[in-house]
Order: C-alpha cells, then sequence, then structure tokens
C-alpha cells in the first residue's frame, strides 16, 4: 500500500479526531483491540474478532490485548502485544507501510498497558469486561460514537484503495468458485476453492461465506457447505455471496450461476441488467430508500417479463406483490464492517431515521453523499415459506403458481456489486475485467 496514501489518510483521521474529541469534551481516546474468549467448558478460543474502531486508527485485525491511544493534537500511540510465549505465533513488531505514523510501545504482558492509560479526560472505547479494576476514562460514550460513526461513511483515498485490492482479491475467488461449481464439485469443495484462490482463511473472511446450490439459493444467509456432490443431471444453479479482506476493509460480492441454458439463466442475465442500471442510479442527493422502491420496481418488471405475476410492475410494488421474492434491502454501507454502521444515523450527534415501515430489512435510510461506499444487492428468490404465505393471501391470484414453481429448483439470484460514490461518477469496484 502506498505510503503516501496512508498519510493522506492520517492527516484526515487526526483532523476528524481531534475534531470530534474536542466536540464531545474528551481530549484522550483510549482503544482497546479486545481479548480472546475462551470456549465454554474448554480451554480453546473462540477466533478473534478485533474492535473495528481499533482497526479504524490502526489497520491490525488479529492482535487482541493491543491498543490505540489518541490523545487531542498527538501522534498516536500503539501499544501492540508481544508476549513470550512458545504455544503461539507472536506477531513480529510492526514494520510496514504505516508503522512511522505511530509511537509503538510493545506490551509483553496486557497488564502493562495500563502504565500508558490516562484515564483523566478520557474516553474508552472497546469491551471492558477482561479490564476489571483498570481506569480507562468514559466508556463507551454515545455522544462520541455517534460521531465516530457519522464520519466513517466518508472514505478517503486509502480506504477507497484498500476496498479496492479486497475486491481485486474477492474477485479471484469467485472466478475460482465459478469453475468449481461447473467442475461438479460440492458446496464445501467450492469454497474451498474460493479460499484458496483469495489466499484468505474462514477466519480472515469478513463474514461466513454463502455457497449454495440448487434450493439452497433460496436461504438468505445459507452457510451450511454441504459436502455431497451432485451428479450433473442435479446441477440447475449456484449462488455464491462472499467476500475478502484489505487492512481491515471488506469485500462484499454475490454472483449467481444457471448450470445450463436455461430459462433461469435468462433470468440471471435479466437481473444482471438490472442490477446495473441501479449502480447507475446510485447517485450523491438521493436517498437511498428511493433507490431500494426502484430496485422493487425493477424485480417487478422481471416478475412480469418472466411470467410470475400477472399484473404490472407497478401495481405489484403497490400491493406489496414484490415483497415476498425480495424479503431484503438493496444494500448497505461498506467499509470495516461488511454491513457499517452509521445507515439510520439522522445527524452527526444521532438520532435515527427508520427504514420505510414496508422494507423493514432495508439497512440504510441515508441519503446518498459523495466518498461513501455501497453495496447494491438486488435479489428475486422463490423462498418456501414466503410463498406459502403469499398463497394464503389476497395477492394468491396475480400469481401464475406453475411459472413459481418451475422456477422453487434454482432457488434464486441475487447480484451484488461494491460501489464508490465519487463526484466526477461511481466506481463500481467489483466489475474488474
Amino acid at each position: 500500500m502506498d505510503k503516501n496514501l496512508y498519510a493522506d489518510h492520517m492527516a484526515t483521521l487526526c483532523y476528524r479526531y481531534d475534531e470530534i474529541l474536542e466536540q464531545s469534551g474528551f481530549d484522550t481516546l483510549n482503544v482497546f483491540s479486545g481479548a480472546p474468549r475462551v470456549q465454554l467448558l474448554d480451554d480453546n478460543y473462540y477466533p478473534f474478532k478485533v474492535n473495528p474502531h481499533f482497526k479504524a486508527l490502526a489497520p491490525i485485525t488479529d492482535n487482541p490485548h493491543s491498543w490505540v491511544i489518541y490523545r487531542r493534537g498527538q501522534k498516536p500511540k500503539l501499544l501492540f502485544y508481544r508476549p513470550v510465549d512458545f504455544w503461539h505465533y507472536v506477531p513480529p513488531a510492526p514494520q510496514t507501510f504505516w508503522s512511522e505514523f505511530y509511537d509503538i510501545e510493545l506490551l509483553s504482558k496486557p497488564a502493562d498497558a495500563q502504565e500508558f492509560l490516562n484515564a483523566e479526560n478520557a474516553a474508552f472505547i472497546g469491551e471492558s469486561e477482561k479490564l476489571k479494576g483498570w481506569s480507562l476514562g468514559d466508556e463507551n460514550p454515545e455522544l462520541l460514537i455517534n460521531r465516530l460513526h457519522w464520519a466513517r461513511a466518508y472514505k478517503t483515498p486509502y480506504e477507497v484503495a484498500c476496498l479496492r485490492e479486497a475486491n481485486r482479491i474477492a474477485v479471484a475467488g469467485h472466478r475460482a468458485a465459478e469453475q468449481a461449481f461447473r467442475g461438479g464439485d460440492s458446496e464445501f469443495e467450492i469454497n474451498q476453492a474460493y479460499l484458496g484462490a483469495t489466499g484468505q482463511g474462514e477466519n480472515r473472511m469478513p463474514y461466513g461465506n454463502i455457497v449454495a446450490l440448487n434450493e439452497h439459493a433460496a436461504i438468505l444467509h445459507y452457510t451450511h457447505l454441504s459436502t455431497t456432490r451432485l451428479p450433473e443431471a442435479q446441477l440447475r444453479s449456484f449462488l455464491i455471496d462472499a467476500g475478502a479482506d484489505c487492512n481491515g476493509y471488506c469485500a462484499d460480492i454475490t454472483r449467481t450461476y444457471a448450470y445450463a441454458n436455461t430459462e433461469f439463466a435468462q433470468l440471471v442475465a435479466a437481473m444482471n441488467e438490472k442490477q446495473l442500471e441501479l449502480v447507475d442510479g446510485l447517485k450523491p442527493g438521493l436517498p437511498y430508500p428511493e433507490l431500494h422502491r426502484q430496485c422493487h420496481l425493477n424485480v417487478g418488471e422481471l416478475l412480469a417479463r418472466f411470467g410470475i405475476i400477472k399484473t404490472s410492475a407497478e401495481s405489484a410494488v403497490e400491493s406489496g406483490l414484490t415483497r415476498p421474492f425480495l424479503p431484503h434491502g438493496l444494500g448497505h454501507f461498506l467499509g470495516l464492517q461488511v454491513h457499517d454502521v452509521g445507515g439510520f444515523q439522522s445527524e452527526p450527534d444521532g438520532g435515527t431515521t427508520p427504514p420505510p415501515a414496508e422494507y423493514p430489512f432495508l439497512r440504510t435510510s441515508r441519503t446518498i453523499e459523495e466518498n461513501q461506499v455501497f453495496t447494491i444487492e438486488p435479489g428475486l428468490y422463490f423462498i418456501d415459506s414466503l410463498l406459502a404465505e403469499l398463497k394464503n393471501s389476497n395477492l394468491a391470484t396475480e400469481v401464475h403458481w406453475d411459472k413459481v414453481d418451475s422456477f422453487r429448483p434454482y432457488g434464486g439470484v441475487r447480484i451484488e456489486d461494491n460501489v464508490v460514490v465519487h463526484a466526477t461518477g461511481n466506481e463500481n469496484l467489483s466489475r474488474i475485467e
């Protein structure tokens, strides 16, 4: 990663943190990376997941018991945990593109951090259950956190570069996964092909990979990973929703494939066109829920075109007929977290704008602005439980149920890209030639 890009990023970050700390009435911010959790009745640990506020300040995702101490107007201090340990891997002291921007102290024991912490006029962000009796400062103050979350929606060029690289890595994985699917691999084997192509293990993935064959594509968060190989005659469809990591920033990409040139393949191609229209519709000044409503119109058009419903797209959206076929939101903020923070915030100090009542699973109600990054992920599914409710409703007569049944064995289709809103237009990070 380019050091000059990171230098500009740190200058922006320090300006933000100085301003937010002053507004919130603090001089110091103590941010804890977190501590591993022991599994119940065991001596093994759950996979460690870093505090996102820690990796917002230092690009470290895999080292517990570490700290960033940020004092207004001063160079950040990094307390980097390096125990004497012959049981586990001990990371080297940071010597990389970002390390010169921190005063680095090495800790051999977690408790050694206490001599560097200053609780006077300080705020603490993190989980404190392993820090009983420590002087930490005001724990997780809501106003401060709200302001930090609001600011995180606006990505610096360094952050965009990390997201761009995370997408490049993920695209390589998606290509390997499609090849494995067409070779007849099981869901488990396809996932292994994905991990191998990305060079990242399951614990580093930003979320559990969704690798779904046939009807499993109708389970929105399917992560079972069957080991059963299907005979070629039973291979119909494949949906993969999987990402990658770069310096703590996430990719989140979905693709759907048909095994043969069926009507479902035509539906996938049509959804791809509609998805790209929605990417183009991501414009500064537009409230995100309005783009979500356009997404439902697009899905309604596909439902009508493929003979699944008897009514027009406009009528289907008005009556709610599209909702059982698209129960989730169009997308969300993306960054240090897959579903990045601040999606419902009304203003920097807090307050929320809930999603429209008819779309309760939409993950952002914000107005689209420059330098924000979103996922755009329309879908069209054939989910048994939702279709059963629809069949028992007053909208049942608006559906061609024989057509629904012909698509059920394919599960559904979702296509998702990661998009940066620039002043000069959108950058689709996921469409790499």
